[in-house]
């Protein structure tokens, strides 16, 4: 049963050389990116669009394809998931614990988009449900948030973000639930609603994560890999904590969550 998703967000970054000193006699030298926090926004939305244009399509046509296309990419995108993470945790603050949690932070999240996607054609919809979910409720945070502004969500963590944002956000992720109850002709459209509603609010958080993780290590983006998004941890940082609560809950329940919906 199930899917991956890639999304595809904003980002600038530049090099900064560290120099890490371990014992009496070994120092070395580790490239990370970091950037500051800057009053003054730079547009990169051309190479966003760009970037979207280009692969999201790919990743959809993999994701309809299904095994071992998916599982294929599932692998290279944990392979570049987990350089990224290494580039950021092994700076000046690195410790060894750190890769543990890593492999956690990952590795779940991949193996439940792979548990997600092992069913044909359940799982062909419940990826593309998750991806459109936390497509709905990163789009929407982006846009309420620009529009209403308002109180801040976690002003330590991210700044930019708002609660006007993060509720537009839910609320966005709640009408693709909506459309999808409608598309499946399932009866429950309140049932898909709030547990898409749930899913997106879990994505957001995965997002504000990522953002506490990459703020403890003074990281601006996690790399430059994406042109106009930065890495793709960047990316799919939300994709990652929705994918895990989705296999969790189909795990749970009798069948799959699509059929238990």
């Amino acid at each position: 049963m199930r899917n991956l998703f890639l999304s595809i967000r904003c980002g600038r970054t530049f090099q900064k050389s560290i120099s890490l000193r371990r014992s009496g006699n070994t120092t070395a030298a580790i490239d990370a990116t970091a950037q500051p926090v800057s009053d003054k926004p730079v547009s990169s939305l051309p190479a966003r669009l760009l970037s979207a244009v280009i692969l999201a399509p790919v990743v959809l046509m993999i994701v309809h394809a299904g095994s071992p296309y998916f599982e294929v990419l599932t692998v290279v995108a944990g392979v570049v998931l987990a350089w990224e993470w290494l580039r950021m945790v092994m700076g000046n603050r690195g410790w060894p614990g750190w890769l543990f949690v890593g492999v956690i932070y990952i590795g779940i999240p991949c193996f439940s988009l792979v548990w997600l996607r092992a069913d044909h054609e359940i799982g062909r919809i419940t990826v593309f449900w998750v991806f459109a979910l936390v497509w709905a409720a990163d789009s929407g945070a982006y846009i309420f948030g620009r529009l209403i502004g308002g109180p801040k969500f976690a002003p330590r963590i991210s700044p930019n973000k708002t609660w006007a944002g993060f509720l537009g956000g839910v609320f966005c992720a709640a009408c693709v639930g909506l459309a999808a109850a409608v598309l499946l002709e399932k009866e429950s459209l309140v049932v898909w609603g709030a547990v898409s509603a749930v899913l997106g609010a879990i994505a957001e958080l995965g997002d504000l994560l990522e953002s506490k993780i990459k703020r403890y290590f003074d990281v601006k983006d996690t790399s430059k890999l994406i042109p106009g998004h930065g890495g793709l941890l960047d990316r799919v940082d939300g994709l990652l904590a929705a994918s895990f609560a989705t296999a969790l809950i189909d795990w749970g329940v009798e069948g799959s969550i699509i059929e238990w919906l």
